[in-house]
């Protein structure tokens, strides 16, 4: 037998959407607020000697990145001196006039030794 699509089906209809009105949504609102309060206020308050463990445990930590800090920017300004010293070219020591004239000397008496 040939399936025909001329049998009925029951017509299905969605719910239609109603907006919410101003009121419905600030009730809402206020219910949600009213909730995440009220498991706020269940939640156990912290004991002292665990939040003083928690502060000794933060202090421990900013000191320890202290000290990392401060060592590795002791070590950057070592480089950088290291280079500097590296980089720096030795200085040249210039003859003063006396030693000048002298090696002028030598270099004439010698010429005059060769001319004879």
């Amino acid at each position: 037998k040939p399936h025909s699509n001329n049998q009925k089906r029951p017509l299905l209809t969605m719910a239609s959407y109603k907006d919410p009105t101003l009121e419905e949504r600030t009730a809402l609102a206020r219910q949600a607020r009213d909730k995440a309060l009220a498991k706020l206020a269940a939640k156990p308050k912290i004991d002292d000697a665990v939040l003083a463990e928690r502060i000794a445990a933060a202090a421990a930590r900013d000191a320890a990145q202290a000290e990392k800090s401060a060592a590795k920017k002791a070590a950057i300004a070592q480089a950088k001196a290291d280079k500097k010293a590296a980089s720096m070219v030795p200085e040249v020591v210039l003859p003063t006039e006396e030693e000048l004239k002298a090696a002028r000397d030598a270099k004439y008496a010698a010429r005059k030794k060769r001319k004879g």
